[in-house]
Formats: structure tokens, sequence, C-alpha cells
């Protein structure tokens, strides 16, 4: 059996290998790859508990004596994945922030087909519909993995979800959630095999969401807060839902509007 490969100890930003961790933070490096950086031993064990693999891990020394950093270290050694012990500072400028977490690491992006999904009433799926901002976009994966979602479909232009924004936003729940990336005409070729409903939010739809019927599966689209749904995606819904504005608020964020949906249905589910 081979043995695993030394740790590499880096000191310098510049070091060729941490470079590459760092490009990994542009969307075209992560196309190009099919890869994605994860930073905090917490986000890292989850990946690991949901069995993802990591392939590298950039590591403080102080972190690598500790329990949960020992087992980050072994799990990645077990997968033949490279060990970096680096500074502070090199860890600082692979996440672009001070005082950084004391590890990150790289994992393949676990993308699954629309084909690959399974096919029960009893799911939620959210449709992101050209969601601009990878914060909101984290914070709904999180939302939807909260809520007992099954997955989360990323239409058209759809801000990347690995992008380190959302990944940090999501908490973890990313690894925990089937991802899937696709057109508009693709989607809904395949959903309509799936039978359930397919729900839109909109502003001045007349179903208050409190209302609405949710035979399942159910399609939760959502789209970006300035731009919306685009009509002849709307149009192609099975029903429009709105969620009722009090006061001078003019909308609600779309993370936390999805959160509502998400588990409104949950609760038709769970019943009286």
């Amino acid at each position: 059996m081979a043995r695993p490969a030394p740790v590499k100890r880096v000191t310098s930003p510049a070091n060729t290998a941490i470079k590459a961790v760092r490009a990994l933070a542009y969307k075209k490096q992560r196309r190009t790859t099919g890869r994605f950086m994860a930073a905090g031993e917490r986000m890292l064990q989850e990946a690991l508990d949901c069995g993802h693999r990591l392939e590298t891990l950039v590591i403080h020394p102080d972190t690598r004596d500790t329990g949960p950093g020992r087992a980050l270290e072994t799990a990645c050694r077990n997968a033949g994945g490279e060990v970096m012990e680096a500074t502070e500072a090199v860890l600082a400028k692979l996440v672009g922030r001070e005082n950084p977490p004391g590890a990150v690491g790289v994992l393949p992006q676990p993308w699954q087909q629309l084909d690959d999904l399974p096919r029960e009433a009893a799911r939620t799926w959210v449709v992101l519909d050209g969601l601009r901002d990878p914060g909101n976009v984290g914070g709904i994966i999180r939302s939807a993995e909260a809520a007992g979602a099954s997955g989360v479909i990323a239409l058209g232009e759809t801000c990347d979800p690995f992008a380190p924004e959302a990944v940090r936003a999501s908490t973890g729940a990313i690894f925990a959630q089937r991802l899937v990336r696709c057109r508009w005409r693709a989607f809904t070729r395949w959903r309509r095999g799936q039978g359930g409903s397919l729900v839109a939010t909109a502003m001045h739809a007349r179903t208050d969401y409190r209302a609405a019927a949710y035979p399942g599966p159910v399609f939760l689209l959502v789209g970006d807060e300035h731009e919306g749904i685009p009509a002849e995606h709307t149009a192609a819904c099975d029903q429009a839902v709105r969620i009722p504005l009090h006061g001078r608020a003019e909308s609600l964020n779309v993370g936390v509007a999805t959160a509502l949906l998400l588990y409104e249905v949950d609760r038709r589910r769970a019943g009286p």
C-alpha cells in the first residue's frame, strides 16, 4: 500500500498550489475544474458526514493539533487527497478576509442530472429562476434543507451555488441538498413527466400562499428580487401565489419569501 504523501508546509500566498485553490473563488475556474472551495472545520466535517470527498485540505498548524483537525486530515489522506499546513496569512488570502477559519478544503461539485432525481409525490423542490445574489442562493439552500425539501434546481443564469458566498451562506446545507443546473426548456420538459404542481411567486398574484393548494410533488419557482420571474415562465406555472405585505415594505427578501413557502408546504403535509 502506498504511503500517504508528506504534509507540505506553506508560508507564502504566492505558492502555486495555494494560488490554484484561491482561483476557485472565480466562476470560470470552478466551471473549468468542476471543483469548489469550502471553509471552516464544521463546514468540511458536514461535507464528510454527507459522503463528499475532500481532495485538498489547507489547514493551520493549531487546527491540525485538534480533534476535528485530525479527523479532517485523516479523511483527506484516506481519500488520496493533498494536505497542506499553512499560516494564518495564507488562509486569510484564500478566503479573502481577516480572522480566517483554521481549515479550507477543495471538493468536487456534486451536480446531479434531472433524470437522476427521485420521482415521489411527497417531495418539494425549489427552482431558482435567474437569482443573481449568491448570498440569497446559499440562504435558500439552507432553508430548503431545514424545511425538508429534496433539492434545488438552478435555471439559466442563476448564479453559481458553489461561489464562496453561497457556500458560506448555506452553512453546510449545500452538501445535503440535491443540486441540478439546467435550462428552462429542459426543466419544463422533465417536469411534465413528474405531475404535481409548479408554483410561481408573484407580487400581484390573486391567490394568497396560505390559501393555495399544493399537490405534490411541489416545484416552487422563485425569481430574482429585482427582475422577478419572466412572464412566460409564470404563465407556464400551474398557479401563482403572493405573500401579503403590510406597512410600507414593498417586497420581501427572496430568501425569506422562499422559506415561508417551504414551511407552508411542509405544514400542509404534516396535517392538522
